[in-house]
């Protein structure tokens, strides 16, 4: 017959008077809470690092970027222009070029990106809001606006008309070249503003006027590096896509902002799921201390578990006592432990307790994806420390 559990657990479970017992499981107890504080702010504070980190490339990235397929560039005819302002849910596009060529200045020298822009761009992005010094373009077509890397590199100063900045195109052909006439198309530009983002943002790019890069390119009217798409908040990003696509007839590449980053993604998915792994070892080591408490206390109470044995109940009976035991102990800690990790967060999120400069508190997160990732890591390796202790129970040992 099966002995009524919960009188067994009562009779096991009484106070012990092994005070080695009772010290082991407060370090367990202790133990489990303080890995769950541990997993559960570094998470929010690693979540916090990642939104700070993709902040930048969400400033300057479109949600949507459709690349040529083959080539460089991209040609747009005036029907297919038309259906574009037509898609459902796209809010505005831009249309740009983009090509690594040479910026000289002052005997210094630099190759980066020269990329020109319609009058749409700044309303696919927010680049324009990030100038720290200057202003924004014009109209003006030797105007341009330079990053804060580049300015740097280049010691690049705003409105020097007295020293000329020129950038160096090379000119298509397979003809021999005999000067440098004959292998740049060159112009003299006037930085009239700087923007600053991030460190790989900042020596990326100089922006210019989409017809002066065109015509430097030697590219044709309708012909363009990229179209940037900003959609609506709540659009279908699939449905814009697969829209997009029948326009160009399926010879464009369209990227939403996560591919446009995918190295960048890649890494911080990478080390996140590097930290978890660390700090779950951390907890596995604190369960190490439930293990071996509970298999003392079966020791302890060998005496006990042979009477119970003899009384008729079963030894699977016996294991799910200690295991019920072990698991509610990990369960009871990993709420204590979420709460006071809830409240470390909430407390640097509201008063930004921890600094990293004067000005720039250490980002934190509270998520409930967090939360849960916490709560059932802990529950898991819990029972699962409580089954190993609990198999030590069988029948050679109750006889």
């Amino acid at each position: 017959m099966n002995f009524p559990l919960y009188i067994a657990k009562r009779y096991l479970f009484s106070k012990s008077n092994n005070n080695a017992i009772n010290i082991i499981t407060g370090i367990a107890s202790v133990g489990i809470i303080v890995g769950t504080i541990a997993l559960f702010v570094v998470l929010s504070v690693f979540s916090g690092l990642k939104v700070f980190s993709l902040s930048f490339s969400n400033d300057f990235d479109p949600d949507l970027k459709v690349f040529p397929a083959k080539g460089k560039t991209i040609l747009i005819s005036d029907l297919q222009e038309n259906q574009l302002k037509k898609v459902k849910d796209i809010s505005i596009y831009s249309k740009v070029t983009e090509e690594r060529v040479l910026f000289y200045f002052r005997g210094k020298e630099m190759v980066t990106y020269l990329k020109g822009i319609d009058s749409n761009f700044t309303k696919t992005n927010v680049v324009s809001k990030n100038l720290f010094n200057g202003e924004w373009l014009s109209e003006k077509t030797p105007e341009v606006v330079v990053g804060y890397g580049i300015s740097e590199k280049l010691s690049l100063g705003l409105f020097d008309f007295n020293n000329p900045f020129e950038v160096f195109v090379p000119r298509k052909g397979k003809a021999i070249i005999e000067s440098e006439a004959e292998a740049f198309n060159k112009t003299k530009l006037i930085p009239i503003g700087i923007y600053a983002i991030s460190e790989d943002l900042d020596s990326k790019y100089v922006f210019c006027d989409l017809e002066l890069s065109q015509n430097l390119l030697e590219y044709k009217p309708n012909e363009f590096s990229a179209i940037e798409i900003k959609i609506d908040s709540l659009a279908d990003e699939d449905k814009v896509i697969e829209n997009v696509n029948s326009i160009f007839k399926g010879k464009v590449i369209i990227k939403n902002r996560a591919q446009q980053n995918a190295t960048l993604y890649k890494m911080l998915n990478t080390e996140n799921i590097a930290v978890y792994l660390i700090f779950t070892l951390v907890i596995i080591i604190a369960l190490f201390n439930l293990v071996g408490a509970l298999i003392m206390m079966i020791l302890d109470k060998k005496g006990n578990l042979k009477t119970l044995f003899n009384l008729g109940a079963e030894v699977k009976d016996l294991k799910k006592i200690f295991l019920l035991q072990g698991s509610l102990l990990s369960v009871i800690g990993g709420i204590i432990g979420l709460i006071l990790g809830i409240i470390i967060v909430v407390i640097q999120q509201k008063y930004n307790l921890v600094m990293i400069t004067s000005t720039l508190a250490y980002p934190v997160v509270f998520s409930i994806q967090n939360v849960l990732i916490v709560f059932v890591t802990i529950v898991t390796l819990g029972v699962f420390s409580s089954w190993i202790a609990s198999s030590r129970i069988n029948t050679k040992m109750l006889d």
